[in-house]
């Protein structure tokens, strides 16, 4: 697994995922996604090899990412934008990513946990709880990206707990699969604290 942080950056080997720190703020959701699929298009122009205008974006019925082109490319994207930053995941198997911002100002919502999650983010001091929070749902949601479900899939349903400082695990009794994953922090182009999760599935 890779790490980068440049939109001209070429990942040695896949997986690899392209945390891009911008000073964009887009101002809604159709700026937001313009926004993913700009800097994605670079991020794979440079990977291939390829000039942008011979990569083509586009979504599947449940709003995946899909590479149209170049066709054959045979890899899975996952994209997420928060705060500025953007993020872009590319493996050889389903994958996904997800950004969060870190928000001191608010109380974790603890209902749209697994109870193992909740249990674990209320033994922590108050302080650490919402950089924990930030980093247990961005790997939740990097998790049903790459399912393909989205947040059609509720998220008590499953459960994240974190290997050390950079991994995490996922413990998925209704979907019948476990996976796993890594963690990240980084910083957006307003330097706030962001918190990204990546996973792939077998």
């Amino acid at each position: 697994m890779h790490w980068l942080s440049s939109a001209n950056d070429t990942a040695p080997a896949l997986p690899a995922a392209w945390l891009v720190a911008t000073q964009a703020q887009p101002a809604n959701l159709p700026e937001r996604a313009e926004l993913r699929r700009s800097l994605a298009r670079k991020v794979l122009a440079r990977q291939f090899g390829l000039a942008e205008d011979a990569v083509e974006i586009g979504h599947e019925p449940a709003g995946r990412p899909l590479i149209i082109a170049p066709h054959g490319a045979g890899l899975h994207l996952s994209l997420a934008t928060r705060a500025g930053l953007v993020a872009v995941a590319l493996a050889h198997r389903p994958v996904g990513v997800d950004v969060e911002q870190v928000d001191l100002a608010s109380e974790p919502p603890m209902a749209a946990l697994h109870p193992d999650e909740r249990r674990w983010l209320e033994s922590l001091p108050a302080p650490a709880r919402p950089l924990a929070f930030a980093q247990l749902w961005s790997a939740k949601e990097a998790y049903v990206k790459a399912l393909g479900t989205g947040f059609s899939r509720a998220p008590e349903s499953f459960a994240v707990q974190f290997v050390g400082t950079e991994r995490f695990t996922v413990g998925d009794d209704q979907g019948g699969r476990d996976a796993s994953g890594f963690i990240r922090l980084t910083k957006n182009g307003g330097h706030e604290t962001m918190a990204a999760a990546f996973v792939t599935l077998d």
